[in-house]
């Protein structure tokens, strides 16, 4: 029997979050909580399993706001900022579990060990660091967790490769500009796809909201929700009522089921 698949989005605003900091703009300026946004990220539950994509600078909050007590693992989709770093407030799930697996690229990790040395030090390591596992996955190669089978999607973001993952019949798209026509054949049948519209006007490394509608019209999932959203795609309630009926606007503390 398949478990049931519960995605809560931690958050779906861009790299800056919203409000933007020192902005004016109207929409920043919103009393609305659902203009309110920290960096992208979704947790998946299913059974006694709970794993999060992407571990952004609003980690630590998220993980408070959301009353996660353990953690199984973390997916990374690549190695910019508002995805990665949030590593040290894995902490306190080291304190209470040991090694936490991250899921990535060879490259991911590469990039990661630059940045955050002090997490892979073998001699010597502060007895308080992080401590990751490293789980090294490709594109090729789908991977088993807690039951289920996790399939990585390769995406260009501009120039630079990176994964979102098929999970079931859900399957979460972030920092996309571009898929190949042999990663979209793992993109059909989809209950739900979460992928990233970042605005109207074009963008080099994202989505556009009409490309992000082309997309769905070559995929043709059930229902799709937008993630990744710009302060400049408007107010959260305007926008979403101009969307089709199967099409929406996601929003931090979103919970959808399958």
């Amino acid at each position: 029997m398949k478990l049931p698949l519960t995605v809560t989005f931690l958050g779906t605003g861009t790299s800056q979050g919203i409000p933007v900091i020192g902005s004016l703009h109207p929409v920043c300026l919103s009393n609305d909580a659902k203009d309110k946004r920290l960096r992208v990220s979704v947790l998946l539950q299913w059974g006694n399993y709970q794993y999060v994509i992407d571990c952004g600078p609003d980690f630590r909050q998220q993980m408070l706001r959301e009353n996660v007590h353990y953690l199984n693992g973390v997916l990374l989709t690549h190695e910019h900022n508002d995805h990665v770093a949030g590593i040290d407030d894995i902490r306190p799930f080291n304190f209470k579990q040991g090694e936490l697996p991250f899921y990535a690229e060879k490259r991911v990790f590469d990039a990661l060990k630059q940045r955050f040395s002090y997490v892979f030090e073998t001699v010597n390591k502060y007895p308080g660091a992080p401590t990751i596992k490293e789980v090294v996955i490709t594109k090729e190669r789908s991977f088993e967790l807690g039951g289920k089978m996790i399939t990585p999607v390769e995406a260009m973001h501009a120039n630079l490769p990176v994964l979102g993952f098929r999970i079931d019949d859900f399957a979460y798209m972030t920092d996309v500009k571009t898929i190949s026509e042999a990663e979209k054949q793992k993109l059909k049948g989809l209950k739900v796809l979460v992928v990233n519209a970042l605005r109207e006007q074009p963008h080099e490394s994202h989505l556009n909201l009409e490309e992000a509608f082309q997309l769905i019209d070559e995929l043709k999932p059930e229902t799709t929700y937008f993630t990744h959203i710009s302060h400049l795609m408007g107010f959260h309630e305007e926008v979403e009522a101009t969307l089709p009926n199967n099409v929406h606007l996601a929003y931090d503390t979103l919970k959808i089921s399958l």
